[in-house]
């Protein structure tokens, strides 16, 4: 197996940035949100009104670990599409990025954590 060189943090800030907005090209993602527990995004937002962080920070969490990229990240889907399609097509679209930048994937985490209202509901008749 050949060593892959170590990825930096601007490196991952550039590629998160660049995960975020892939994902939003998905047909059926109508948005991308913080991934992480309620408590962790509580301490973070904490932590950046305190000074602790850079502003613009990436909301998609991308990570350099020992076998390669890992990748998290919740998006929104719209309330009648179909979920499982959607997360399998932004996992490949997301393995596709990695591959192209000759990156290894560890993992690729993506969850929909919001469903949105596909406009007004159809009246009872």
């Amino acid at each position: 197996m050949s060593e892959r060189p170590a990825v930096d943090g601007e490196q991952r800030r550039d590629l998160a940035l660049r995960i975020e907005a892939l994902l939003r090209e998905v047909d059926g993602v109508c948005g991308v949100y913080r991934s992480g527990s309620l408590i962790s995004n509580l301490l973070r937002a904490g932590t950046a009104a305190l000074g602790g962080t850079r502003g613009g920070e990436p909301i998609v969490s991308v990570a350099s670990g020992a076998d390669g990229i890992a990748v998290e990240a919740s998006i929104g889907v719209d309330v009648g599409a179909a979920s499982g399609a959607i997360l399998r097509e932004a996992r490949g679209a997301v393995d596709a990025l990695l591959a192209a930048e000759g990156l290894s994937r560890e993992s690729i985490s993506l969850i929909v954590a919001y469903v949105q209202s596909g406009g007004v509901a159809a009246s009872a008749r």
